[in-house]
């Protein structure tokens, strides 16, 4: 019996591009990172501080190279030394709180950084520039700051697209969640009761968007994808989980500040982020969650099992309790 010679399965294992994502084990990137495995054409290097977390333990079990490094600015050599040798990196800024507001130079400082390595491709997890396109009006930072990076790296000697991700599904499960009274579960939510609004599962969605760029990058260059799994009411959000799960569910507006402080008294403690959350929605409501120009079917064309609200709840099973991920 013979065996592959050491030499070319080296050989055959380097010729594989080797993609960088930073914040691997988030939504987005662990949805990713799992996407690529699948697809068995990449080596994956991911960053994280957590690597004895489980999800990190099993991905390494898999063949992922894990690095730990901060998700904060002050790191650019260590982030160059970690980019080094990488064809393509996908690129997102954590989730920071206000009053932090360090995303922009983060994201510019791991841009600056992917360049410096030589990596040909980035591609970034933007949404629309809130403070522009609201003339200063409305207050969303967590988006306006994304816009910045995106506008920042188009402006880099390097392949660039973007990735716009909808309102996420899991955002009721961590955040905002049902809350029992009586035999029925009031859901609060921050959007009115008829306003259709993008959503997605990033769980399941944004591999496969990041997959699809990756295979086809001149196709991609310069571009800004929306990934959407429903465009979907709240009313049609509840009635549907009660169709799924048999609970008996009713709508009720947190679109408000009292509204919301009623529900998620937590969030007095932090003005600032309250005014993020309830800029966040009224730029939704007001001007759209995307401009016209963008392409609202192309995540779902490119990957027909995108979930839907439907799906997503029978694909989860998720009956109303808090999650965290």
């Amino acid at each position: 019996m013979s065996y592959p010679s050491t030499e070319n399965k080296t050989t055959l294992q380097v010729e594989k591009p080797l993609i960088i994502i930073v914040g691997i084990l988030g939504k987005q990137g662990y949805s990713v990172a799992r996407t690529l495995l699948a697809s068995g054409a990449y080596r994956i290097r991911g960053i994280t501080r957590r690597l004895d977390a489980p999800e990190a333990i099993k991905l390494a079990e898999q063949g992922v190279d894990l690095i730990s490094l901060p998700l904060n600015p002050g790191y650019k050599k260590e982030f160059t030394q970690a980019f080094r040798g990488a064809d393509s990196i996908f690129l997102m800024t954590p989730n920071i709180a206000p009053p932090a507001s360090y995303e922009f130079d983060l994201g510019k400082e791991l841009a600056d950084a992917a360049v410096e390595a030589g990596v040909k491709q980035i591609i970034f997890s933007s949404l629309e520039n809130v403070d522009k396109l609201t003339g200063g009006k409305l207050f969303a930072p967590h988006f306006t700051d994304k816009a910045r990076i995106e506008e920042y790296i188009r402006t880099l000697p390097v392949k660039s697209s973007f990735i716009y991700m909808a309102f996420f599904f899991t955002n009721l499960m961590e955040f905002y969640n049902p809350q029992l009274k009586g035999d029925t579960l009031v859901f609060p939510i921050y959007l009115p009761k008829d306003f259709a609004a993008p959503f997605v599962d990033p769980l399941t969605a944004t591999g496969p968007a990041v997959l699809e760029i990756l295979s086809n990058p001149d196709k991609y260059s310069g571009k800004s994808l929306p990934v959407i799994g429903d465009i979907i009411t709240p009313q049609e959000m509840v009635d549907t989980f009660t169709k799924v799960t048999g609970i008996k569910a009713e709508y009720s507006s947190a679109y408000k500040r009292q509204e919301m402080l009623r529900y998620f008294p937590e969030f007095a403690s932090n003005d600032v982020l309250l005014n993020e959350i309830l800029g966040m929605a009224e730029f939704a409501v007001e001007y759209g969650y995307f401009i016209n120009e963008r392409d609202l079917q192309w995540s779902r064309q490119i990957n027909p099992q995108t979930l839907n609200w439907e799906a997503f709840l029978r694909t989860t099973n998720w009956k109303g309790q808090k999650l965290m991920y």
